[in-house]
């Protein structure tokens, strides 16, 4: 594995903050962990297009997965150094969060955990 510099590494960090849609994932974490059909249903993109975002925000280490029966879990890195300094700026978006409280998703059929 090619080791990359401080600069490089903040560089990807803002690369992928520079997503309107990554940005609303993370404000969604904010809140408590959630699974990839909590945010399909909130964000109203598919399943594989939030997979994707999900897999480039674990590639910086902004998010941490935790797997629970068929679902994986997602939550925020609270000690990424870039992320602990911009969560408590970070804006919210009403809308988004309406929707994850009237959101089903798979919350009705998966474990309590």
């Amino acid at each position: 594995m090619v080791q990359r510099s401080g600069l490089e590494d903040l560089s990807e960090d803002f690369k992928v903050l520079s997503d309107k849609t990554r940005l609303r994932i993370i404000g969604l974490l904010r809140q408590r962990e959630l699974c990839v059909c909590d945010l399909t249903e909130v964000l109203g993109i598919s399943q594989p297009g939030v997979s994707q975002h999900m897999r480039r925000l674990n590639q910086v280490g902004f998010v941490q997965e935790r797997k629970g029966g068929q679902w994986v879990y997602y939550s925020l890195n609270a000690e990424h150094p870039l992320l602990s300094l911009l969560l408590p700026q970070w804006p919210v978006v009403p809308e988004d969060e309406e929707r994850l409280t009237r959101a089903k998703g798979c919350r009705a059929s998966r474990p309590p955990g």
